[in-house]
C-alpha cells in the first residue's frame, strides 16, 4: 500500500513544485524587465533636470524620447510574456502593464514637454506631467500588491 502512495505523494509534490517555479520565474522576469530600466531611468532624469535648467528643450525631447521607446519595448516584452499557469497571475500581469504603461507616459510628457513650441503649451505639459507623477504612488502600490497576492497565491516570497 505504501508503494503505491508514496509515488502518487512525490507526483504530487513535483506539479506543485513546478507551478510555484513557474510563477516565481514569471515574477523574476517582470522584475528583470523593471531593474533593466533603472540606469537608463536615472541618467535620463538627470539629463532632462540639466537640459531644463539650460533651456535646451529639444534635447530634453530626444533624451525622453529615446527613453520612451526604451520602457515601450519593456511594456510590449511584459504584454507577451505567456501567463503562467498559476494564481493570481492574471491581476499581477496587468498590473505590471499598468505600472510600465505608467513609466512610459513620463517620458512621452517629459518629450512633449520638450517640444511645446510656446511657454504657454510647456506650462500646460508640465501641469499633466504633475498629475501623471501624483499618480505614481498609487500605481507602484497597486503593483507591490499584485505582486505579494501573486507570491502568496504561488508559495513564494517577493524580496
Amino acid at each position: 500500500m505504501l508503494h503505491k502512495i508514496f509515488p502518487t505523494l512525490i507526483l504530487i509534490i513535483c506539479l506543485i513544485s513546478c507551478k510555484s517555479r513557474s510563477a516565481l520565474d514569471f515574477s523574476e522576469a517582470i522584475v528583470k524587465k523593471e531593474k533593466s530600466l533603472v540606469t537608463d531611468i536615472e541618467t535620463t532624469e538627470r539629463k532632462v533636470a540639466d537640459y531644463i535648467k539650460a533651456d535646451k528643450f529639444d534635447s530634453v525631447a530626444a533624451v525622453s524620447e529615446r527613453m520612451e521607446k526604451l520602457v515601450d519595448n519593456r511594456l510590449q516584452e511584459v504584454k507577451s510574456l505567456p501567463l503562467p499557469d498559476a494564481k493570481n497571475a492574471e491581476g499581477f500581469k496587468k498590473a505590471s502593464v499598468e505600472y510600465f504603461e505608467f513609466l512610459k507616459s513620463v517620458y512621452t510628457s517629459y518629450k512633449n514637454f520638450g517640444l511645446a513650441k510656446t511657454e504657454e503649451e510647456r506650462l500646460k505639459e508640465q501641469q499633466q506631467l504633475l498629475e501623471i507623477i501624483n499618480n505614481k504612488n498609487n500605481i507602484v502600490a497597486i503593483m507591490q500588491r499584485e505582486q505579494r497576492k501573486f507570491a502568496e497565491a504561488n508559495g513564494f516570497r517577493v524580496q
